[in-house]
């Protein structure tokens, strides 16, 4: 039985699109400058999943962070969009740890997309190490491309983030789960606990979200005494501009106002968001991500 995941809805399809209209734009600046035309150019998608995309009916019943099969709408896809262009990437890199997921993609290019077999890459492996230690390794100088990160929940790490930020020759498109994540794992009346706290400062690569999020709150008990507390300051908006102050202070530029992806009630969930690591390309490549993430 071939391995699929159900999900779809139009906010589904905007993400994909954005994402695919970008690689067609990006290919043909490579293509039709001619300095531009002697870099490699490469793709990445760094939780590629099956690389089907099956919009079946949908459970109700929501899971952590409420992702239910809806949310996962947003979190796969995006393999067929890639290789589908018209101007092809030099090289496709796909990563996934899950055996099953990576045997159903190996099945999907070999059937579908064998012309770009010998383009293709896939590395099972967890992403995060893999991409720190890809943009580590290679020499930036004769090649450029772009990483689409789209994970399951929050688990990509500031430390990969910012080592795609240091070749300085990546473009990167990022889903954030800022409204369904980051700040669902912040409680109101208390700091998270331990386990969660690591899990945000890897997240932002800081601690400096608890003074952002948090603050002591004091409140007088019936025999005038005062209570102190810490409590939480920020709601989604907060999370979601902290996040992006951090992408801008390791990218050339960024795009300012991300993608909103809502569910079907209208509740947002994800930004998707852009960053340009190429000081030189990075005016025209914001410019052009600006334009697709407009509501």
């Amino acid at each position: 039985m071939a391995v699929s995941h159900r999900f779809g809805g139009p906010w589904t399809e905007r993400k994909l699109e954005a994402l695919r209209d970008y690689l067609v734009q990006y290919q043909l600046i490579f293509k039709r400058n001619p300095k531009a035309r002697k870099l490699q150019t490469i793709y990445v998608d760094a939780f590629a999943g099956t690389g089907e995309r099956d919009a079946g009916e949908r459970t109700a019943g929501p899971g952590l962070f409420g992702y239910d099969e809806e949310i996962r709408g947003y979190q796969e896809g995006s393999v067929r969009k890639a290789l589908s262009i018209d101007d092809k990437f030099d090289r496709y890199i796909f990563i996934e740890s899950k055996p099953k997921h990576a045997a159903a993609l190996k099945k999907l290019i070999a059937g579908e997309f064998s012309k770009l077999s010998d383009r293709c890459t896939i590395e099972e492996e967890d992403a995060n190490a893999w991409l720190q230690r890809w943009c580590r390794t290679q020499d930036w100088r004769g090649q450029r491309a772009v990483v689409f990160l789209d994970p399951y929940g929050m688990n990509v790490d500031w430390a990969t983030i910012e080592a795609i930020a240091r070749t300085k020759a990546i473009d990167l498109w990022v889903l954030f789960p800022f409204a369904i994540g980051a700040n669902r794992m912040m409680p109101k009346d208390a700091p998270p606990d331990s386990l969660w706290a690591k899990r945000l400062t890897a997240i932002f690569g800081t601690e400096e979200w608890k003074s952002r999020f948090y603050a002591e709150s004091r409140k007088r008990d019936l025999f005038a005494d005062d209570q102190g507390s810490i409590v939480k300051i920020a709601g989604m908006a907060e999370v979601l501009e902290f996040f992006l102050e951090r992408l801008l202070s390791v990218f050339a530029k960024i795009v300012e106002r991300p993608l909103i992806l809502e569910n079907s009630k209208h509740t947002p969930m994800y930004a998707l968001c852009f960053a340009a690591g190429n000081p030189a390309g990075a005016p025209t490549a914001v410019k052009i991500a600006s334009h697709l993430t407009k509501s």
